[in-house]
């Protein structure tokens, strides 16, 4: 769990590096409190309403990991934008995402496992 507040902590910082397993399990946690939350929107109150307010809380942070998960791999956050390339976007994007950071230091900063 503390890796969700040091996320939270790092509010909009996209500059840095973060390892694998913080973007993972950032995202991870994201995804099941959105599922939780558009059930009990379904269940209560018929509508979507905390699961878009809750999206859109973590949306700044979302992006500052996923910035820094990139850097971590030595690649500029701009690389989110091949997202927008229908299929084959998603799929370099998301290997950039599982590969392993690059070993010591690189051009966004100090390996976060040294650290």
């Amino acid at each position: 769990m503390e890796w969700y507040i040091a996320v939270l902590k790092k509010y909009v910082d996209f500059n840095g590096r973060a390892r694998r397993a913080e973007y993972w399990w950032f995202v991870l946690f994201t995804v099941i409190v959105s599922l939780v939350l558009g059930a009990i929107d379904a269940l209560i109150f018929g509508t979507s309403l905390l699961g878009p307010l809750y999206s859109l809380a973590v949306l700044l942070p979302s992006l500052g990991v996923l910035v820094r998960r990139l850097h971590d791999t030595n690649r500029s956050g701009w690389w989110i934008l091949i997202s927008f390339v229908p299929l084959v976007g998603f799929i370099v994007l998301l290997v950039f995402l599982v590969a392993e950071g690059t070993k010591g230091p690189n051009n966004f900063g100090n390996d976060p496992k040294e650290a």
